[in-house]
């Protein structure tokens, strides 16, 4: 992803938390002493109204209008009236008097209530929490992982944790609504693991909805993912492509699946390097290429660019079947494309066909078991937002 102007690391909700960073997030921050959760948020830059005016170009004369209203960050302004800083720039966006301000306080202040409230093994989840805010134009758009050690996934063979949490933030320009989903880190490869529950998303228009119950039921999803997640991965396992009966190298797999050539490139060269051979790969393996692509070499912007790939990369895990007859599908339509004048395909094309098809066959001992699993899920979402 494109770098951020500036990364906070936190460690604990508040000063009054001794919380230290795992020590697998340590060596990957390499960061001695963390701020708090609220410190690092009450720096994040505010938005307030201003009046707009536009200028007559017949009378060259500034009228005002309510029916827009600026935003600006307050410092900035006052320091661009001053001589403190007179280049400072203060304007963030000029949306339409529908626009309603949510500052970062009023979203992540009710999150930490929730968390000096809410536990996990009797400790309360500020006490344990940790992670990083990313900061980009000017502050004006703010991304941030919240994670909570020992909210954790542990597989075997691997010392470091799949560690879950919450992505969320938000923009001043009228392009994201707040937003929040699911979230976990891969403490092993650093891998991130997004949209693991539900994008909740609050626009900036009219009444703004309790954050705090927001926050409850965001928080008892991810739990819930938690309980889950090790099934899932441990199911996905059990799922090999074996590519050397297939038409596709794992490069192409990738592709078929919508990723640009890099990423496809990347997540091959992980997935072949951490399979136990490089022509039969789970779909555990396969989606970890895919998120590591996307972590490390993704070159687009957080948000809507990145989410339609994690969608991708999801399904690998969760929908299996899905992604096979995406991959059936985006194969077919390839061998149309290569026809002659739109002819059938070939021989060999229809063979290669066959192959996919054998695949998804031996798929559906295991999808009932994963959609019963995924609707299971869903179901106990459901209580939990009641």
């Amino acid at each position: 992803m494109k770098d951020p102007e500036s990364r906070t690391v936190f460690a604990g909700v508040d000063g009054r938390t001794d919380t230290e960073l795992p020590d697998w997030y340590r060596r990957k921050k390499m960061v001695d002493e963390p701020k708090s959760f609220a410190e690092t948020i009450r720096d994040l830059p505010q938005a307030v109204e201003t009046t707009v005016a536009y200028r007559n170009p017949y009378s060259d004369e500034w009228v005002e209008t309510d029916r827009f209203n600026a935003l600006v960050e307050p410092t900035r302004a006052r320091d661009h009236a001053t001589d403190d800083e007179p280049n400072a720039d203060p304007l963030f966006h000029v949306p339409t008097d529908s626009y309603a301000i949510i500052n970062p306080v009023d979203v992540y202040r009710p999150l930490e209530e929730v968390l000096r409230e809410e536990t996990i093994d009797g400790t309360p989840l500020g006490d344990v929490m940790f992670g990083e805010i990313r900061r980009y134009r000017g502050g004006g758009e703010v991304h941030m992982d919240v994670m909570f050690d020992g909210l954790e996934v542990r597989l075997p063979g691997r010392s470091d944790p799949i560690t879950m949490g919450v992505t969320s933030g938000y923009d001043f320009f009228g392009e994201h609504a707040v937003y929040v989903e699911g979230f976990a880190q891969d403490g092993y490869c650093s891998n991130s693991m997004r949209s693991l529950t539900d994008k909740e998303v609050i626009k900036h228009v009219g009444d703004v909805r309790d954050f705090r119950t927001w926050w409850e039921e965001i928080l008892a999803q991810v739990e819930l993912v938690a309980d889950d997640l090790f099934e899932f991965i441990r199911d996905a396992q059990e799922i090999d492509l074996e590519f050397a009966e297939l038409p596709f190298t794992v490069t192409e797999f990738y592709s078929l699946l919508g990723f640009p050539d890099y990423l496809a490139e990347r997540a091959a060269e992980d997935a072949e390097a951490n399979a136990a051979s490089p022509f039969e790969i789970d779909m555990w393996t396969l989606h970890s290429g895919a998120t590591y692509a996307l972590t490390h070499f993704f070159q687009g912007k957080e948000g809507t660019s990145l989410d339609q790939y994690v969608r991708v990369a999801n399904d690998i895990l969760f929908n299996p079947e899905g992604t096979i007859e995406r991959v059936e599908r985006a194969y077919e339509e390839q061998l149309e494309a290569d026809g002659d004048d739109g002819s059938q395909a070939s021989l060999a094309g229809e063979r290669a066909l066959a192959s996919i098809e054998r695949v998804n066959e031996d798929l559906q001992a295991n999808v009932e078991q994963f959609e019963a699993r995924e609707e299971a899920l869903r179901e106990r979402f459901q209580q939990v937002t009641n």
